[in-house]
């Protein structure tokens, strides 16, 4: 059962009994999307809490002009739109998925409802926001003191690793907008990176880490 499943494997679920997960199962629709497909938008009819099971979610902010902005990206187990879902006003941002996400969905009735019998999922949402918003800041400050490089190896370091290995989720010209920079900037740190013996690319976005503690030593030349 999907909404089983992905209530009994994200964090701010992970910890209640079966009888409590599938409960709140009940109060979940299941969904499932494609790549490219809008999953909330500023003109929602109402907001809606996404918590993601499989694949991933991109947040970005169109501006008057036009611009696209990428603010983050969710994988597995993260969730999106709680603030506008606790508060019942509309998302201000796009919710797009990369590729092809399964979540449960959450509308404001039924996330208020439920948390007032678990306060601690609460907690544990403020937990995840805090956590976030301290990720933003550090982001912040590197946008404000650090050049491109020092960007690219933070953002790289940040990556879930498996055996030095770390795995692009967005195509490059989306990680160039969630840097501040152009895609053929990027592409040109990444060269160096590959050149200085510190990458090695590979395919299917597939990035091996060669010298860890130079990558460290990049991305705290922002903070010096």
């Amino acid at each position: 059962m999907v909404n089983d499943l992905c209530v009994a494997h994200v964090p701010i679920f992970r910890h209640l009994d079966r009888k409590s997960q599938e409960r709140i199962a009940t109060a979940a629709r299941a969904s499932q999307f494609e790549p490219g497909d809008i999953i909330f938008s500023p003109d929602a009819p109402e907001p809606k809490l996404l918590v993601i099971h499989e694949g991933h979610v991109k947040i970005s902010h169109v501006s008057t002009d036009g611009h696209t902005h990428l603010l983050r990206v969710l994988g597995p187990g993260d969730f999106a739109g709680e603030t506008n879902v606790l508060t019942g006003e509309r998302p201000r941002h796009f919710a797009t998925a990369v590729d092809n996400a399964r979540m449960c969905v959450f509308g404001h009735q039924q996330l208020m409802a439920l948390l007032g019998d678990y306060p601690a999922v609460a907690v544990r949402m403020l937990r995840e926001v805090s956590m976030r918003l301290t990720a933003t800041e550090s982001r912040l400050e590197s946008l404000i003191s650090g050049d491109v490089a020092a960007r690219l190896a933070s953002y790289l370091l940040s990556l879930p690793m498996h055996k030095d290995r770390v795995t692009l989720p967005l195509p490059k010209k989306d990680i160039a907008s969630l840097l501040d920079t152009t895609p053929e900037s990027l592409s040109r740190q990444l060269r160096r990176l590959a050149n200085g013996g510190i990458i090695r690319e590979a395919a299917q976005r597939s990035i091996e880490l060669l010298d860890i503690d130079a990558l460290l030593n990049i991305a705290d030349a922002a903070e010096s």
